[in-house]
């Protein structure tokens, strides 16, 4: 009987192994709660979409701008600089890329929900 409870913790250790492994950074799925989440590769949890633009601006090297309407002057942003714009249906996260911003999600192609989170589907309009 020990034998097999050993085996039994055993595998599931390997299938939780191997369902993690089969995870990539930014990959979104539903809760529990039905509520859209974020596997975060550093932390190895699901967390809120939110929480992991917030971890992003955290980890990223460049400067972050905030959050506001409008956007940071042109003159003084770089390259891979991140700002949290406000737009009438939420907030998205940009990020300065080859001259212009754009959406977060589009420099780094975490997963396409995303681009469908928050303002972020309506940041262009």
């Amino acid at each position: 009987m020990r034998v097999i409870l050993i085996l039994i913790f055993m595998l599931t250790g390997f299938v939780n192994a191997a369902e993690t492994n089969d995870l990539s950074n930014g990959q979104v799925k539903k809760n529990d709660s039905q509520k859209l989440v974020s596997w975060d590769e550093n932390s190895k949890r699901w967390i809120s979409l939110d929480q992991f633009w917030k971890n992003y601006v955290k980890e990223n090297q460049s400067h972050h701008w905030g959050t506001s309407r409008d956007y940071p002057q042109y003159s003084l942003v770089s390259e891979f600089d991140t700002f949290l714009v406000q737009v009438k249906s939420g907030t998205c996260l940009m990020e300065f890329y080859h001259s212009r911003w754009r959406r977060a999600n589009d420099v780094r192609r975490w997963d396409d929900e995303f681009n469908n989170y928050s303002g972020c589907a309506k940041v262009f309009e």
